[in-house]
């Protein structure tokens, strides 16, 4: 006769905090409770290894031909699961501890699941056989015992799938063993969400193989950038990670923090100014960043950079005037010769401006030399510190003009917002 009485089975772990730490990535899938489907199963209080209390499910009549007997749990939720683990803790008694049993005496039972698409089954459906419940495997204790044994509990681990409906029942099948059922967990095994190349990979089910590889697509943390794509991590049958594929880098402004898991951004007073794993790096001399996530440091007042200076470069000023000008006239020529100012500025470019005038002293009257007078080598961006004027005599003894004014400026390649320090040069003219 075959009964279906619900009993609740047993306590399961209720949180992953409790599980093994080598079990960390796997996730219960539902507690549950089974169902005593014949009468030969019992509920019974006994003590696990540690003399625990506990509550098992239980069979023996191995003295009895031709046993038949079944235990179902209630319909389990599949989720979005494609395989199940199911560990199974049990004892067996040995056969051959036991005096005055038929042949027919087992040390195994069998380990069923059954799909479908709602909580359906009832004490007569599906029927208690193989097909429709497919079978996972018969499962074999490592270790039984004799009557003046304690009762030695066997772990076997066993998984099935690919699941495909919404849920499934778990059975179990006796054909005749003394055993003792006395913790069974179902669960599935996952990769946690993680972090890797600055990319987040999302919590993902394994295959329905156990060598099977799923793909996980990845976003960039937060203040990163993709720097090759696209952003995938495999997610093997064991639950673990591999083989990364794409990364992301911090952008400007933002440094790896947290292992390399975080970007953050760079703290008042430094700087990043390119995308990628480098550290933020205090502002170069005379610049600052008075808020954070700066990629370049302004400069302070007073100092600049040229259009040409990187971001990282420090800011400069104006060099000082030109010092110890020598000038020197004949009778077509005017040659200035100088050295190079005593403050550079902190420039390594400096370049001199050259600016002729043709005056008349008592009257406070000076206008710009015109094509007559050439500047060898030129008088704009000059590099060395002598330059010659040439005078064409004839179209200065047109002209009331008897000094020649050469004004000598510094300049460097600093952009528009940089001035010109300049010293004048005056000789009178010779005729």
């Amino acid at each position: 006769m075959l009964l279906a009485i619900p009993l609740t089975w047993l306590a399961i772990i209720d949180s992953l905090w409790s599980l093994p730490p080598s079990l960390l990535h796997l996730q219960l899938l539902i507690f549950h409770v089974l169902h005593l489907v014949s009468f030969q199963w019992e509920e019974v209080s006994g003590y696990d290894d540690a003399m625990n209390p506990i509550r098992t499910y239980q069979v023996c009549n191995v003295r009895e031909l031709n046993q038949n007997n079944w235990l179902r749990s209630d319909f389990i939720p599949r989720k979005d699961v494609l395989r199940v683990y199911v560990e199974m803790k049990f004892t067996v008694r040995d056969c051959n501890s036991i005096p005055n049993i038929p042949g027919s005496c087992k040390e195994t039972f069998n380990l069923f699941y059954y799909e479908s698409d709602s909580d359906s089954a009832t004490a007569t459906s599906p029927f208690w056989m193989e097909n429709p419940y497919m079978k996972v495997d018969t499962i074999a204790p490592d270790e039984s015992f004799s009557m003046l044994e304690s009762g030695r509990v066997n772990t076997k681990v066993r998984s099935f799938g690919p699941l495909s409906k919404a849920g499934f029942y778990l059975a179990f099948q006796d054909l005749g063993a003394c055993m003792s059922l006395i913790s069974v967990r179902v669960f599935y095994k996952k990769c946690s969400t993680t972090i890797a190349n600055f990319a987040v990979f999302p919590e993902t089910a394994t295959g329905a193989e156990a060598t099977s590889l799923v793909i996980a697509p990845g976003t960039c943390v937060p203040n990163a950038l993709e720097v090759s794509v696209p952003l995938k991590l495999y997610c093997n049958g064991d639950g673990e990670w591999m083989v990364p594929v794409g990364a992301c880098t911090c952008m400007a402004g933002f440094e790896p923090a947290m292992k390399e898991t975080q970007c953050q951004a760079c703290s008042p007073g430094t700087f990043k100014s390119k995308q990628g794993d480098s550290l933020c790096l205090p502002c170069p001399a005379n610049s600052r960043a008075s808020s954070g996530a700066a990629s370049v440091c302004s400069c302070r007042n007073g100092y600049y950079r040229s259009d040409t200076d990187s971001p990282d470069s420090p800011c400069t000023t104006v060099p000082s005037a030109p010092r110890s000008v020598i000038s020197s006239v004949n009778e077509t020529s005017l040659v200035l010769e100088w050295s190079e100012p005593r403050d550079l500025g902190g420039r390594d470019d400096i370049f001199y401006n050259v600016i002729c005038k043709k005056c008349l002293p008592e009257r406070g009257m000076c206008s710009r030399c015109d094509d007559n007078v050439d500047i060898s080598p030129r008088h704009l961006g000059l590099t060395q510190r002598r330059v010659a004027e040439s005078i064409l005599l004839n179209e200065l003894r047109k002209g009331p003009f008897s000094h020649a004014h050469s004004m000598l400026c510094t300049n460097t390649t600093a952009n528009s917002n940089s001035e010109a320090v300049c010293i004048q040069s005056v000789e009178p003219l010779v005729f």
